[in-house]
């Protein structure tokens, strides 16, 4: 009897049976060591839970203050921030371009106030932060930096992430501000200046994310974002820096979807293909080899019909992060399609990562799909897959070369296109859109968020600009202005900036003369 065609997301095939004879001629090995396909400690969760984040901000500084505090009561680890548009692409509140866009997907964040506001009793030494930003990540930064400072914080006690991964913006999302190579030069700037003063801040998370939300397959995820952290590494090592002191403190972001055995093997594939690419690299200490992941689940598997529906998703997705050995997990709101998620969304996605962790019995043993036949030779496979894609950009003269090409938006493009095909074509079934529908009476409440706080912004900015000293702040521009044009590190002038009360928007416009801005 022929076999049944079938296929994962991927377009890797799946067999009816996996014996012996699928599994690689390589063994896994073990976790904790080399090429660490196992995961990155020996012991995994039985010694420390992945970090519990909740993914939030919108509105105000003060409105997102409130939702971090509920959040921390409700016993998530780590803060996440989101900010808003004009905030991700280097506007401040006030300008043209930022109506209608302020404090809509993420917290409007123009100055230092705001910063203060923002974490307002959150003692910024005791808390692990992510902030997904990119195009002006530098200058977040430089304002988590001063606020921890005006905390009396020890610096060499403050950890988090900053996102910071601009080529995937290029690829992928669309935040960018400045072109390739200044924003590769900012970058290797933040590096260089946390592996002195900021050492246990995570200086970029490389991220799939984006990628994946954007269309790609679970291998063109890993691939593009491995190869974006090469460029990242190469370029850190012409500026000289050591691979075994920055390699450290790159992390990852990637998304998790609902075919839990392909997710599982693309986790397990991207830690070992990294560690082999860190050491090819010159990375020689088992700290610069780990690939050290944050998973969020994947938002564009959430649908607007049967809302509800994406609770059992985000449960699934969550098994995948687990079983694939996530260091940071965020779940999303089962109403997420429709709006930023409320309160009560936001405790049901918390809840499902604690029932994962104390009540499933998946975190009593490392790896506990490793030795699988189906598992083992699917992440084989995967990394097949991927290493064949990094072989192609490499040949174009790496990812900023296949960026500029279009190749990676390109085949991006095509799996977004060919998934939805299938959708269409019901060779791929979502329930409750295009089999089992019904017809929608209730819909859950929806959170919005006020019109007025652009208004409220506005006000804002114009007092601050009217009680700081402006002499100060046109002499700190100039400086950064005269470091951008050199070559001397720009994130001490930056810090400088902020707490003169410089704005985000200054802090980038005056980086546009220098860079220009990317079209």
């Amino acid at each position: 009897m022929e076999e049944k065609k079938i296929y994962t997301d991927s377009n890797i095939p799946v067999h009816t049976l996996y014996t012996a004879a699928d599994l690689p001629q390589q063994e896994p090995g073990l976790p904790g060591k080399f090429p660490f396909t196992r995961g990155i400690q020996p012991d995994m969760y039985r010694g420390r839970l992945w970090t519990m984040r909740q993914y939030a901000g919108f509105s105000t500084a003060a409105e997102s203050n409130k939702r971090y505090h509920y959040l921390l009561s409700q016993g998530v680890m780590g803060l996440s921030v989101a900010f808003d548009l004009p905030t991700q692409i280097g506007y401040d509140s006030d300008h043209p371009l930022a109506e209608g866009e302020v404090g809509k997907v993420g917290v409007a964040i123009d100055s230092i106030e705001d910063m203060a506001e923002l974490f307002n009793g959150i003692r910024l030494e005791e808390v692990s932060t992510s902030m997904t930003i990119n195009a002006t990540a530098f200058i977040l930064l430089a304002l988590y930096v001063a606020q921890a400072k005006s905390q009396g914080a020890d610096l060499s006690k403050i950890s988090g992430t900053i996102q910071n991964d601009i080529l995937k913006e290029y690829a992928a999302r669309g935040t960018y501000r400045y072109p390739p190579k200044p924003s590769m030069r900012i970058i290797t700037d933040i590096f260089e200046w946390c592996s002195k003063e900021l050492p246990k801040w995570n200086t970029i998370s490389i991220s799939g994310y984006h990628i994946r939300e954007a269309g790609s397959t679970a291998a063109q995820e890993i691939a593009f974002t491995l190869s974006n952290g090469k460029a990242y590494v190469k370029a850190a090592l012409e500026k000289g820096m050591d691979i075994n002191v920055f390699g450290k403190r790159l992390s990852f972001f990637f998304n998790a979807h609902n075919n839990l055995f392909e997710e599982v093997a693309k986790f397990r594939a991207a830690r070992r293909m990294w560690a082999q690419i860190m050491k090819d690299l010159g990375a020689t200490d088992p700290k610069a080899q780990m690939l050290r992941f944050h998973t969020q689940t994947g938002g564009s598997t959430l649908t607007a019909q049967q809302p509800q529906n994406n609770i059992s998703r985000v449960t699934i997705q969550t098994l995948a992060a687990v079983l694939g050995g996530t260091q940071s997990l965020h779940t999303n709101g089962f109403d997420e399609a429709l709006s930023l998620p409320t309160e009560e969304a936001a405790r049901i996605a918390l809840r499902t990562q604690q029932i994962v962790a104390f009540e499933s019995g998946v975190t009593d043993t490392v790896d506990p799909l490793a030795g699988s036949y189906f598992v083992e030779a699917l992440t084989s496979e995967m990394e097949q897959k991927a290493q064949e894609l990094i072989q192609q950009i490499d040949a174009m003269g790496g990812s900023i070369a296949s960026i500029e090409e279009g190749f990676m938006q390109e085949a991006i493009a095509r799996s977004a296109y060919e998934y939805q095909q299938k959708i269409e074509t019901h060779e791929k079934i979502i329930v409750g859109v295009n089999r089992f529908q019904t017809a929608e009476t209730n819909t859950p409440p929806i959170f919005k968020v006020d019109d007025s706080i652009g208004i409220l912004q506005k006000q804002k900015l114009e007092q601050l600009r009217n009680n700081r000293d402006q002499a100060v702040c046109n002499r700190i521009l100039s400086g950064l202005r005269t470091r951008a044009s050199g070559t001397e590190n720009i994130m001490p002038s930056v810090i400088e900036a902020v707490e003169a009360k410089c704005t985000l928007g200054e802090i980038a416009g005056t980086l546009v003369e220098v860079f220009g801005e990317y079209q």
